[in-house]
């Protein structure tokens, strides 16, 4: 492919790494309607500007957006174009990698966050499941504010690390007993559960406190659920559906920008480590991501 030539209004980024979703993957698979063809897929980058206004050439940037890999050519590439206003200067403390891996999951917590109440200090937290944006969910949470968090997963996901982080857990294992189990640890209920399956909305319901909220990024296949909405709306409970690809570039960015500054100054770890590979592997990784695999890859440019 030729290289891409920016507009007045854009940048040249050279990418250094970018992060492989399991979104990617089910776009490359046709999942999305909204795609237009041809497209190069990927959303999450770490690079550097190459092309651009002045006061950019040269600098390190991240980012992610829902046109990336859509309707706009996207980051599995040596280059990307993209809007001006959608830079952001990346952590200097995450190697491109690292910073690379962050995109998609990093903005998917902060929202879910923000939109389920926890711009108010001291909110009580249930996060289900510890993927990548469930332990982003985890480290935002101190950033904004609060420290009363509980981790709920299943008995094969509690790691030494999870053990050790002195976090405390419920075990998935009966959806009858799982309100219970957060009200044992939360009296009244939690303010939020950020249900990162989709499989726990229903039962979440009994855990959440008098105008709580249940915040899901994810649905079972065949997209329903059964759900106690007398329940829900008796104690004034809110759902909040979460979908990245309702944020362009631009607001991605605006969301990367107080993350960025959060790793910078080690008010949150860095990100869990990232398994590397090049383009060329790029098939064998979107049918490994497409079986099940839970790694997290990155492609890393020569």
């Amino acid at each position: 492919m030729d290289t891409p030539v920016p507009g007045a209004s854009e940048a040249l980024v050279r990418i250094r790494a970018a992060g492989v979703n399991p979104s990617d993957v089910k776009n490359v698979l046709g999942r999305f309607h909204e795609t237009t063809l041809p497209r190069t897929p990927g959303r999450d980058f770490a690079g550097v500007v190459e092309a651009g206004p002045n006061e950019w050439l040269g600098r390190e940037v991240w980012g992610t957006g829902s046109e990336l890999g859509f309707t706009h050519d996207g980051t599995h590439a040596e280059y990307l174009v993209l809007p001006v206003s959608g830079l952001t200067l990346k952590p200097v403390s995450l190697s491109f990698a690292l910073a690379a891996s962050c995109g998609v999951p990093y903005t998917t917590a902060w929202n879910a966050l923000r939109r389920g109440g926890l711009v108010v200090e001291d909110r009580r937290l249930v996060v289900i499941g510890v993927g990548a944006v469930g332990s982003a969910a985890i480290a935002l949470a101190h950033v904004l504010g609060t420290t009363q968090i509980v981790a709920a997963v299943r008995e094969p996901d509690v790691t030494d690390s999870l053990r050790d982080s002195g976090l405390p857990i419920v075990l998935l294992s009966n959806a009858a007993t799982f309100a219970s189990d957060v009200t044992a640890r939360f009296p009244g209920g939690a303010d939020l559960v950020l249900d990162t399956t989709g499989y726990w909305v229903d039962a979440a319901v009994g855990a959440i406190a008098e105008f709580g909220r249940i915040a899901t990024i994810a649905a079972p296949k065949d997209g329903h659920v059964n759900f106690p909405l007398l329940d829900l709306y008796r104690i004034g409970g809110v759902l909040v559906g979460v979908n990245s690809l309702l944020y362009d570039v631009e607001a991605c960015a605006e969301m990367l920008e107080p993350i960025a500054q959060a790793f910078d100054q080690a008010l949150i770890p860095p990100p869990n480590p990232v398994k590397t590979t090049s383009l060329d592997d790029g098939p064998e990784v979107y049918r490994a991501i497409d079986a099940g695999s839970a790694e997290k890859f990155v492609f890393v440019m020569p």
